[in-house]
């Protein structure tokens, strides 16, 4: 219980809140008075009842001091515990998903991926459709607090290598970790309710803005069509998205120093930089293969380009057309996207740019030391000293992630999928991007047909990629569970 007591204490707490963010999408049912009234009061009383019986459970949890394998405990629970009950909804409804159904839909909602199983969005009522774009929204903040908060102490992910540099401005202004996570939360809230109005004077009417803002904002990539963008034909529209889709995938520190500090350098970042390299590199090619072959005009060509490779690199899942028809090149470019992720402490997933550069980085070294073999090079990031346990962490996560993507991909090849069909659903899954590549799961096509095995094979890659796969494979080593 020592061990399992803050778990589910804070487990409970989360689920409450979860039950609170039910109540949205139940007050629309009631204004448009639809069959879903009584699965999302049901969806949020049963959420509620385990909340309160997990607050009951773990009241006398000592909190004074975490121990690293309590962390990893409460950090994989609260994400498994809100994906199953987020579920809910969809199995209750009116014209109810399938299990497997249903909790692929709410792990590729909360988790940000944007895959879905659902067809015919446009028929479906504004509570279903609300519900799956508060999930990418409720899914973007707690990555970003996760990424902040706890895969740093956890010795996980990114944020280690900026926790010098950020509390040097947040330690003056902001001396408590929660004053960080309210400043967060703050800019999280601003980017979204100013998303929505650009969206909104733009041309989109209120509900789409508000559906559109929330899973741009997050890189979620939840939409209100089985089209996606391509439902918009206005190209200011589009632009507006790529604005923001990029401002998801920057490290939300960076919003917080601009707010406390007025430090207006925010594009002098590293990582910031790398990721417009990306983007730049990426869609200036797409963008002269679509002109040069005649394919659009050059505005739209830029347009589409770049829209869809940041949906991509961001790990968004918006897609504005099917690129899969551009031709080979632009297919391999997009496939070679979906691993490449935006900045750590962003809502985006992917392996992350912080880690391309490192991994560039120590290219760069072995080739040096292979000319100079006594030369003596500083490992630096960011202007900061890059340590030994910083370049390990990435080398193992390097390393989980090609054989997490390598066993779903063997898995969905078992289930009977194509080639193509099997690596690309691996691997947006484990990088968090949505749609795929080929005739099934591509951009224009979405998760439906594959089988359980498949999407729940699926659903687990999600999770284990969105979790930066230590954190729960941890909970599977033996050292975990001794006393």
């Amino acid at each position: 219980m020592k061990l399992l007591g803050p778990t589910l204490f804070i487990l409970g707490a989360i689920l409450n809140l979860l039950a609170l963010f039910m109540l949205v999408p139940l007050a629309f049912s009631v204004i448009d008075d639809s069959d879903n009234q009584l699965a999302f009061f049901a969806s949020a009383t049963i959420t509620s009842l385990v909340g309160i019986v997990f607050l009951l459970i773990g009241r006398k949890a000592n909190f004074d001091y975490m121990q690293p394998r309590q962390v990893f405990l409460i950090t994989s629970g609260s994400w498994l515990g809100v994906c199953l009950l987020s579920s809910l909804p969809f199995l209750l409804i009116d014209n109810p998903l399938s299990l497997a159904d249903s909790i692929f839909e709410a792990v590729s909602g909360v988790t940000s991926t944007g895959s879905s199983v659902i067809s015919g969005l446009e028929k479906l009522p504004r509570d279903i459709l609300l519900w799956r774009s508060l999930l990418n929204w409720i899914g973007g903040i707690g990555i970003i607090g996760m990424a902040i908060v706890v895969l740093p102490f956890l010795r996980v992910g990114g944020m280690r290598l900026f926790k010098t540099e950020s509390s040097e401005w947040s330690d003056k202004a902001m001396p408590r970790a929660r004053s960080l996570i309210a400043m967060i939360i703050y800019c999280y809230i601003s980017l979204s309710v100013l998303c929505f109005l650009l969206y909104w004077l733009a041309g989109m009417d209120w509900f789409n803005a508000i559906n559109h803002a929330m899973a741009t904002v997050s890189t979620g990539g939840f939409s209100t069509a089985d089209s996606s963008f391509a439902q918009f034909n206005n190209l200011l529209i589009h632009w507006i998205c790529i604005l923001f889709m990029f401002a998801g995938a920057m490290p939300f520190v960076l919003f917080v120093r601009l707010v406390v500090s007025h430090n207006w350098r925010v594009f002098t970042d590293t990582q910031v930089k790398g990721l417009l390299l990306a983007i730049v590199s990426t869609s200036l090619v797409v963008s002269i293969h679509l002109i040069i072959s005649e394919q659009m005009p050059p505005l739209q060509a830029i347009t589409m380009a770049t829209f869809n490779l940041v949906s991509v690199i961001t790990t968004t899942g918006f897609a504005s057309a099917d690129y899969q028809t551009w031709g080979s090149l632009a297919v391999m470019i997009f496939f070679f996207a979906m691993f490449i992720g935006g900045c750590s402490g962003s809502t985006s997933g992917g392996v992350k740019i912080f880690r391309l550069q490192i991994f560039g980085g120590l290219m760069r070294e072995q080739i040096i030391t292979a000319i100079h073999p006594r030369a003596i090079i500083s490992r630096r990031y960011n202007n900061r000293l890059i340590s030994s346990e910083i370049i390990a962490s990435s080398i193992s996560y390097m390393f989980l992630m090609m054989g997490c993507f390598i066993v779903i991909a063997i898995i969905l090849a078992l289930t009977g999928l194509d080639l193509v069909t099997a690596i690309t659903g691996s691997a947006t899954a484990v990088m968090n991007v949505g749609p795929g590549l080929g005739n099934i799961i591509g951009p224009a096509g979405n998760f439906a047909p594959l089988s359980d095995t498949a999407k729940y094979a699926l659903s687990a890659g999600m999770l284990l990629g969105r979790l930066e796969f230590l954190t729960i494979l941890v909970l599977f080593s033996r050292v975990f569970w001794r006393s």
